[in-house]
């Protein structure tokens, strides 16, 4: 019967095999250990992915941006109402200002001539008028001597302003009615004589 001594050739051909056995058994394991790994990182790169793509309907679902209103609105117009028609009373033009910043008083002037001086009383009368007066008659006075032209009037009527103003502005002597001519018709009464020097400022 045969038997193999130590240090025969067959034992080194063992301790190969199981040389070679453990390395195929630590590169199978190696192997499996790659595969899990890159399984891991393949899982968590696809995981990375699907939580950081940001979803199409977050765009295409928002909805248009408004138009502005005031573009899309007709513009607003504004209409300006035809002024009221109103129907008013024209008050007649007060008398003429012929200085001093007062009115000549309407009452009815008559004018007299009582001097030397042919027709003085028809032009007075005409300088009355062109100043405002309403000269109503002129004509002469005979039935005495006037000393000075004066302007009469009857004491507490509106004739009594007029003449004072009348006088006034023609730098005239005025006085109340004298008993020659009380009963005359009213209104102020003007009786030349040669001192009559027209309006002021005349040459």
């Amino acid at each position: 019967m045969s038997s193999m001594e130590p240090g025969s050739p067959a034992r080194p051909a063992r301790i190969a095999g199981f040389a070679l056995l453990g390395v195929a058994a630590i590169a199978l394991v190696m192997g499996v250990v790659s595969l899990i790994v890159s399984n891991n990182s393949s899982s968590d790169a696809a995981g990375t992915t699907t939580t950081t793509t940001t979803p199409p309907a977050a765009t295409s679902s928002a909805a248009p941006a408004p138009t502005s209103q005031s573009s899309s609105a007709p513009p607003a117009t504004t209409t300006s109402a035809p002024p009221p028609t109103t129907t008013t009373t024209q008050a007649p033009p007060p008398p003429p200002d012929n200085g001093g910043g007062q009115q000549t008083p309407s009452v009815p002037v008559r004018v007299y001539n009582n001097s030397t001086i042919k027709n003085l009383a028809a032009k007075a009368a005409e300088e009355l008028k062109q100043n405002g007066w309403n000269v109503t008659a002129s004509g002469n006075y005979s039935q005495g001597i006037i000393p000075r032209t004066t302007v009469y009037y009857r004491p507490g009527t509106d004739e009594e302003n007029a003449a004072k103003v009348l006088a006034q502005r023609f730098q005239l002597h005025v006085e109340p009615r004298f008993d020659g001519i009380q009963a005359a018709d009213p209104g102020v009464i003007v009786i030349l004589t040669n001192d009559y020097q027209g309006p002021p400022g005349k040459s």
